[in-house]
């Protein structure tokens, strides 16, 4: 018996640029029908500010009721960019930056 089972995902857009005007969000409307199309619902899309506390708690809240929180918004990342360092707080790990990328090594046959 195979089960149906339902993947949900919220999309949350961080950036003071979007709040503000400045920056026009074409992310959701790619990242939604992307998602939609490989059969994961997204239910919700939230627009919050650049303030640590609030991203934190959006996070946590939204990763309660979805499988998935992607997140997206703003210029990209900037030298003020707090949303990788807030993001860690709200999983409650260490925020670290890694310059190298490791991979193991593949066989190509």
């Amino acid at each position: 018996m195979i089960k149906n089972i339902q993947v949900n995902a919220a999309i949350l857009i961080i950036g003071n640029e979007i709040l503000s005007g400045r920056t026009q969000d074409t992310n959701t409307s790619t990242l939604a029908l992307w998602l939609n199309s490989i059969g994961v619902k997204v239910g919700e899309v939230r627009v919050i500010p650049d303030i640590e506390q609030t991203i934190i708690e959006n996070v946590n809240e939204l990763r309660k009721n979805n499988n998935y929180v992607f997140t997206t918004g703003g210029i990209g990342p900037t030298h003020d960019d707090i949303t990788a360092e807030s993001i860690s707080k709200a999983f409650g790990l260490k925020y670290q930056i890694q310059h190298t990328l490791t991979m193991p090594s593949l066989k190509l046959q």
